[in-house]
Parts: C-alpha cells; sequence; structure tokens
C-alpha cells in the first residue's frame, strides 16, 4: 500500500495519475495547503520541503523498511522503477524519457506555476510579470508542440514523462494559453483526457486556478508568504 499526500494542484495530480494508471494500491490523504497542514510536523517528517505531493510506500520492492519520498519528479521516478513499467529499460529511450521528466521538472512546471500565481493569486497584477511568465510558457508550450509533431506521446511510447507534463497543460486557459495556436500539443492532450486513468485522476478534483473568492489575510499568509524569514 502507499500513502498518498495529496492536494489538487498539478504535482500532486501527477503522482496520483501515475498511481491510477500503473493501478497500484494507494491511500490519497488530503493536505489543506489554505489550512496550513503542509507545516504540522508529522508531514514535514516526510516532505521537509513542506511541499505535496509525498508518499509512503510501505512495501517497497526491497522487502525493507517504508520508503518516504516527496519531490513529484523523484516520486515519478522511483515508482516507474519499482513496477519496472512507464520508463524504458534500454539506456535509449531511459535518457529520452529522463530528460522530458526533468524538463518539466526545471521548466513547464515552473514557469506555468508563476504565470498561473500571477494571474490567478497575485493580490494585484504586475504587467511585467504577467507578460514574463506568459511568454516563456508559450515558449515552452512550442517545444512540447514541435515534439509530439511526429510521435503521439512525448518520448515515443507513454511514460512518465507524459503523465508529469499533463497536469501542467490542463489549467493553460489559467496560464494564458490558447491550446489551438499549438496542434500537436493539443492532439495530444485530448489524446491523454480520454486515458481511463485521467478521468478517474480528475474525477471530482477542484480546479485550483478557477476564479476564487477573496483570500483571509491568514490564508494568503499561509500560502504564500510562509512565515518564511528572508535573509539580507
Amino acid at each position: 500500500m502507499i500513502d498518498l499526500y495529496f492536494a489538487a494542484t498539478p504535482n500532486g495530480l501527477k503522482a496520483k495519475l501515475f498511481l491510477e494508471e500503473a493501478q497500484l494500491p494507494y491511500r490519497a490523504i488530503p493536505v489543506s495547503l489554505s489550512k496550513g497542514e503542509q507545516f504540522k510536523p508529522e508531514f514535514l517528517a516526510i516532505s521537509p520541503n513542506n511541499k505535496i505531493p509525498a508518499i509512503v510506500d510501505h512495501a517497497p520492492a526491497d522487502g525493507g523498511e517504508p520508503v518516504t519520498l516527496f519531490e513529484s519528479g523523484a516520486i515519478l521516478l522511483y515508482l516507474a522503477e519499482k513496477i519496472g513499467r512507464l520508463i524504458p529499460q534500454d539506456t535509449h529511450g531511459r535518457a529520452e524519457v529522463l530528460q522530458w521528466l526533468f524538463w518539466q521538472m526545471a521548466g513547464l512546471g515552473p514557469m506555468a506555476g508563476q504565470i498561473g500565481h500571477f494571474n490567478v493569486y497575485a493580490p494585484e497584477k504586475v504587467p511585467y510579470a504577467i507578460d514574463r511568465y506568459a511568454r516563456e510558457t508559450s515558449r515552452l508550450y512550442g517545444v512540447l508542440d514541435r515534439r509530439l509533431a511526429d510521435r503521439p506521446f512525448i518520448a515515443g511510447e507513454f511514460s512518465i514523462a507524459d503523465i508529469a507534463c499533463y497536469p501542467w497543460i490542463v489549467p493553460h486557459e489559467a496560464h494564458g494559453q490558447d491550446l489551438d495556436a499549438f496542434p500537436h500539443l493539443k492532439r495530444w492532450f485530448e489524446s491523454m483526457a480520454t486515458r481511463p486513468a485521467t478521468l478517474r485522476t480528475y474525477e471530482g478534483v477542484e480546479n485550483v486556478y478557477a476564479p476564487k473568492q477573496a483570500m483571509s489575510d491568514e490564508e494568503r499568509k499561509v500560502l504564500f508568504n510562509q512565515g518564511a524569514t528572508v535573509r539580507t
């Protein structure tokens, strides 16, 4: 059994989508970010960066003690290696998947997350930030569109690269992107959306980028200030 510490953000949905695709038994444990549950000591013991998702694998492949893991990319790679699927075993195929997994982690996710923040959550509109991150997200969409021009999935065969990227394309409207401008990406996105595992993953899931009622000062502090000390 795998415990999945989860909130319905793109990174959280990546881990859930993998578990549904792999049909691994898991228990979803909700973590309310707006209530600050990510700062509870018991969660920090699993995810010291106070971010979701995190997992506890109670049946690791070596039969040893439970494995705790945070960071969505590390979780996808660990689970794919555990089951021997969704990542190729040959050197070239594995390299293809890994470079696109890390591309999502280092580029698509952070940039899309920034434009999502400034478009939806920021208390005031910052035109420079909105323009900067919308442009960079558009550039990254273009990279993915070109990649998908001659193949059905990002690394040829369906893999953790697709699982990692899809949840970051779901909120494309909130990210200021029109999929009609990226026809190959749109074809892949629509194919991904109809997969049974995707349908199960997103059933009843709240759209975290939907227009929100005004946050309380406490919620804003928890989500964005996070009690961090600024060092100079």
